[in-house]
């Protein structure tokens, strides 16, 4: 370093070098920083997955389609009245549990257990007990929306 330093050529050239690296740095625009107090998003959650379902509860709407995640808290029986639906119920929050109602007529029977994640698109009906979930899988006919449900990277519908 001594010897770098001691060379007058070499000395100023560094010496222009790092004056030319300052100057450059010191051209380019400041990037304005976000202003964090005013920012609504550092204090809401990035995405809240069960909005619609949480949406349609508050308002007591019936027929609406609906998406969300949550856990299977309970199998219930088959109900063969009619159309096979199997039947299970979900916790989506901490005040929430929807029943479903999976039509296994029309869409494969979705292997469940007790504690199981599933994510769901379906139609939602209001009850004051959380709701019910049906039409989670497609419309023979292609007159409603196709919904599904998916559990352990599989998709049923």
């Amino acid at each position: 370093m001594k010897a770098f330093l001691t060379n007058s050529a070499t000395l100023k050239n560094f010496a222009y070098s790092l004056l030319l690296a300052l100057a450059l740095c010191a051209c380019e625009k400041p990037v304005p920083l976000p202003e964090v107090a005013n920012s609504v998003e550092l204090t809401q959650p990035v995405e809240n997955a069960n909005a619609s379902v949480e949406q349609a509860f508050s308002e007591k709407q019936s027929d609406v389609q609906v998406r969300g995640k949550g856990v299977v808290v309970k199998l219930l029986a088959d109900d063969k009245n009619g159309s096979q639906h199997q039947k299970f119920l979900v916790k989506i929050n901490a005040r929430q549990t929807l029943l479903f109602a999976h039509n296994i007529d029309l869409a494969a029977r979705v292997p469940l257990q007790v504690g199981d994640e599933v994510t769901f698109s379906g139609e939602y009906v209001y009850n004051p007990k959380g709701g019910v979930v049906h039409w989670t899988h497609r419309d023979p006919r292609g007159h409603h929306v196709a919904g599904w449900l998916a559990v352990h990277g599989n998709k049923y519908q």
